[in-house]
């Protein structure tokens, strides 16, 4: 890994936009069942609310204070916040910069694929996997739920 110091402020190339709403992310270490992300939000950017359906996350607040939605509500977390993210709908969360200072996270998290993953606002669920799929790339499938009939 080429730089996996949470303080380095080298980010490297970023790809698609992983948050929803802005953002950089690095990977900082991996095995093969579990591995750690590290995350910054200026102000404004945000993470879209969504939970897996394999993967359970440890967040670590580093700097700022972001503010956390759950299915519980709203809360702004403080620098040394742990929050653990189970598997399912109880684990969603989102996380956003309300503040003007950035945001500096990481984000743990178990490996296993595949991967389902939802997003309750966009009403769209991924299906995601590192091995190939019969497109000849990595599975990535994105499914719109249909809006539902009142």
């Amino acid at each position: 890994m080429a730089d996996s110091n949470i303080w380095s402020d080298e980010w490297g190339e970023q790809g698609e936009d992983w948050s929803g709403g802005g953002g950089r992310g690095k990977a900082v270490a991996r095995g093969e069942d579990l591995g750690a992300s590290l995350y910054e939000l200026d102000p404004g950017n945000f993470v879209v609310y969504h939970f897996h359906h394999r993967w359970e996350e440890l967040l670590v607040v580093l700097t700022g204070r972001p503010t956390l939605r759950t299915p519980e509500g709203e809360r702004t977390l403080d620098e040394g916040d742990v929050v653990h993210f189970p598997v399912g709908p109880a684990g969603a969360h989102a996380l956003k910069n309300e503040t003007e200072s950035p945001v500096r996270f990481v984000m743990a998290s178990t490996q296993g694929a595949p991967e389902v993953v939802e997003y309750p606002d966009l009403g769209q669920i991924t299906a995601q996997a590192r091995t190939g799929s019969q497109t000849g790339d990595q599975l990535w499938f994105i499914y719109d739920v249909p809006e539902s009939s009142p």
